[in-house]
């Protein structure tokens, strides 16, 4: 028997549904909001047959038919929040909606036409990855093609216009860094925040460099979380452990976060250029399956193309040549 353990906010009129994912994070929150335009579901997370059976599980449990489901509303284009999408629209006949730019994220990695299995590699060689992780990395990245399969077929939301959910008006806040055309979704009168992987507590969203997508990911986050200063939010609920109501706080210790994370890699760099690999050992180390080397690889390498941006370093090597970094010296240190 297949236990799920749900949490109702009454209060925000909302769900809180953990769905499984693999480790290290284990759960995905999707949410669930009924209002007299019908159920909204919210990030489903990504397809297994364990998630399927947790969905059946649920629906049983809270008295839903299928038929209820009128809107899947998707925050961004990672498998353990889109990944169900398509499957459940096939069984429910809800709209999906999500950005436009995250659709283009989506079917340019998961798509059938998608070359990212060797895109990534490519790009991490060219930073010094050694072979024994570039080799695991083509298998490692079609294994989520499953997870999100079928695609679906897509509304798309843009800032201009509301969405509505639970009886509510929502508005689309987009955001980048984290993912491209990353929704959250503020309740204004409630002062509730949805906002999926682009605030969570605790734990600080991964920030990726891959190729063909955001150029500036880490200042596309940091303007990111700066914007959302400007939004009073009572309670957030976040795409990964528990709502919080300190949403405002986290955006600044997210903030003080990166700055000293690039202040460690500009120091690292005064001693000696650096591969990305090189630095992503130094602050990483090498103990970490292929899915945390992935991550952590493409965030080192977010810092060091923002140490870049800000003129704190500079990047050396030729087309296709192996790439490193040195800490950019100022004239007055020269002298």
């Amino acid at each position: 028997m297949i236990t799920i353990d749900i949490q109702e906010w009454k209060e925000a009129g909302i769900v809180q549904v953990p769905i499984s994912m693999a480790p290290p994070l284990r759960q995905v929150n999707s949410y669930l909001l009924r209002g007299p335009e019908g159920i909204t579901i919210v990030d489903p997370g990504p397809r297994t047959e364990v998630t399927e059976n947790e969905w059946e599980a649920v629906w049983k449990k809270l008295r839903i038919h299928p038929d209820d489901i009128i809107s899947i509303v998707l925050t961004h284009h990672h498998p353990d929040h889109y990944g169900l999408a398509g499957y459940m629209q096939s069984l429910t006949g809800a709209a999906v909606l999500m950005s436009r730019r995250a659709f283009e994220e989506a079917e340019r990695i998961w798509g059938t036409g998608s070359t990212m299995d060797v895109a990534l590699p490519c790009l991490f060689r060219q930073h010094g990855m050694p072979e024994e992780w570039l080799q695991q990395l083509p298998g490692h990245m079609n294994s989520f093609i499953q997870q999100v399969t079928p695609s679906p077929r897509v509304t798309f939301v843009s800032e201009e216009a509301p969405v509505i959910m639970g009886g509510r008006s929502w508005e689309a806040v987009m955001s980048g860094g984290h993912a491209p055309g990353h929704l959250s979704f503020y309740d204004r009168k409630g002062k509730t925040m949805l906002c999926g992987d682009a605030v969570l507590p605790q734990i600080s969203p991964n920030i990726s460099l891959i190729p063909d997508s955001e150029p500036e990911p880490l200042h596309a986050f940091i303007t990111a979380l700066k914007q959302f200063e400007q939004y009073d939010v009572a309670m957030a609920f976040p795409g990964h452990r528990n709502p919080f109501d300190y949403f405002n706080e986290r955006t600044r210790i997210l903030i003080q976060h990166h700055e000293q994370r690039l202040l460690h890699i500009e120091q690292l760099l005064e001693q000696q250029a650096l591969t990305g690999f090189q630095a992503c050992e130094a602050l990483f180390g090498t103990r970490l399956s292929i899915h945390q080397m992935r991550f952590a690889m493409s965030e080192t390498l977010a810092h060091l193309l923002e140490l870049v941006r800000q003129g704190r370093a500079a990047k050396e090597g030729d087309e296709g040549a192996e790439i490193r970094f040195r800490a950019f010296q100022p004239l007055y240190k020269l002298l």
